[in-house]
This record gives structure tokens, sequence and C-alpha cells, in this order.
């Protein structure tokens, strides 16, 4: 059998072309919440959230419960844990959220010895499955776009203010405590929808690099945010159809072609 009849064989899957389209939504949501995050310095809350996802992986495994269901609201409740923690303590947000993901990384290590069947699956869960995304993750996936594109796009002027200048947001009369929460939950839903696809280690990545290699192409809001949202999806999808032409784990392939993506955009930049 040809190369090419083999690729139209992998590609006739159902399995391989919901995780296709699920990859292109997610991809899609996270350049697009990436290119807020990136601006607002919360990149490093996207890597947090992935690897203190780990915890909440792990204890529907062990509780018997569907990982996924768990996973979204304990991405929930982690995000407004640290808010609460950042408003309250007045400590460094990267301090409180490095002890934050490094004790919840401890407790998914100990909570996983002790669900020996789970061995076996632990590479999807670090570095993503492929063909773990369901019909029921398409419609979730689906909604959360379309519910993350509406509360962008009725609070942008305030989202955008935010970004820019917190202090002058606030002087325009925007309730800055309150959109900083609702995108820092709309990011953590996104992170925990992504999972699937991408794993815990790479999460950050497919927020930040698209939204980087956008703002490297355009200082323009709008462009830059429909840019990052292109580039997210754009990788996803021709990440994930490379790792099943491949057989290679499906999180490293597409940050590998969000790199490439990234590079090129810096050679573009440069130009």
């Amino acid at each position: 059998m040809s190369e090419a009849s083999t690729a139209l064989v992998v590609l006739s899957q159902p399995a391989l072309q919901r995780a296709l389209l699920g990859g292109l939504l997610t991809g899609a949501l996270g350049g697009l919440l990436g290119s807020f995050a990136v601006l607002r310095q919360l990149s490093f809350f996207s890597d947090a959230l992935g690897h203190a996802a780990l915890l909440g992986l792990s204890l529907g495994i062990l509780l018997g419960i569907n990982p996924t269901l768990v996973l979204i609201p304990f991405a929930v409740l982690f995000a407004l844990l640290v808010n609460q923690l950042v408003a309250r303590s007045g400590l460094p947000a990267d301090a409180l959220l490095n002890i934050t993901y490094s004790s919840s990384l401890a407790l998914a290590v100990l909570v996983l010895s002790l669900v020996k069947t789970t061995q076996g699956g632990i590479q999807q869960l670090l570095f993503g499955d492929i063909l773990g995304i369901s019909r029921g993750d398409l419609v979730v996936i689906s909604l959360l776009l379309i519910a993350a594109s509406g509360v962008l796009a009725l609070g942008l002027r305030a989202q955008v203010l935010l970004t820019l200048n917190a202090d002058l947001a606030a002087a325009f009369g925007v309730r800055v405590a309150l959109h900083r929460l609702v995108f820092i939950v709309l990011l953590a839903v996104v992170v925990a929808v992504s999972i699937k696809a991408v794993g815990v280690l790479l999460i950050s990545a497919f927020v930040v690099i698209p939204a980087c290699a956008g703002r490297l192409l355009s200082r323009r809001f709008p462009r830059y945010m429909l840019l990052s949202a292109t580039l997210g999806g754009g990788c996803a999808l021709l990440g994930l159809l490379g790792s099943a032409l491949t057989d290679l784990p499906s999180g490293p392939c597409v940050v590998v072609v969000q790199l490439l993506g990234f590079l090129v955009a810096l050679a573009v930049q440069r130009a």
C-alpha cells in the first residue's frame, strides 16, 4: 500500500477526525486566550495549572470517576484558589504559583503510586492522546469556544484596557477584579480541555507559543488576537495530523509544529 493510500485510510477513521477537529478548536481557543495571557504575564499560570491538573486526573482515576469530569471543576477551583492567594497573601504571584503547582504535582505522584493499573497510561496523561477526544469532548470544546468568544467580545474593551494597564482600566470604570477573575477561569477551563490533546507537561506551550508568534507578526490588538487563534488552531491541526501519520505522541508533535511556526514568524519579523 502506498503512503498516500495509508494516509487516506488513517484520515478516514472517525476517532482521528474527532481528534483533528478537537485539536483545531482547542488550538484556536489556546491561541485566543494566550494572546491576553502573554501580555498579562500569565504564561506561568498555564504552566502551573497544567502540572496541577495531573492531581485532578489522578484523583479521578483513584476514585473511579471519568478524569475529564473531574478535571474541569478541579481547574476552576485551582484558578479561584490561586486568585484568592494572590489577593490576600501579598506574596509575589510567581512564588505562589510555584508552591501550588509543585505541591499538586507531588500529591499527584503519590496518588498515582497507589493506582497500579494506570502505569501504562502515564505517557498519555503527560504527553497527550490523539484518540482520547470523544464526541462529548467536542461538544464541550465547541460550547467553550462559543462562550469564550462571547465573553471576550462583550467585554473586549475592558479586557484590552486591563491587559494594557490595570490602573488605566480602573480609571475608566472597569471592574478590574471581576474581569481578571473571569479571564483566569476561562483560561483554566481551556487548559483543562486541551490536556487530552497535549498532555499536562506541554500545555503551557499550547497557550504561549502561538500567542508569541502572533505578537511578532502584529502590533494591532485585534489582528494579534486573530493571528494567535489562527496559528494555534493551524499548528494543532498539523501537529495532530503528523502524530497520526507517524505514530508519535500528539503533544510533542503539536509543540514542535508550534515551535516551527514561531521560528518562521521570528524570521519574517526580522526580514
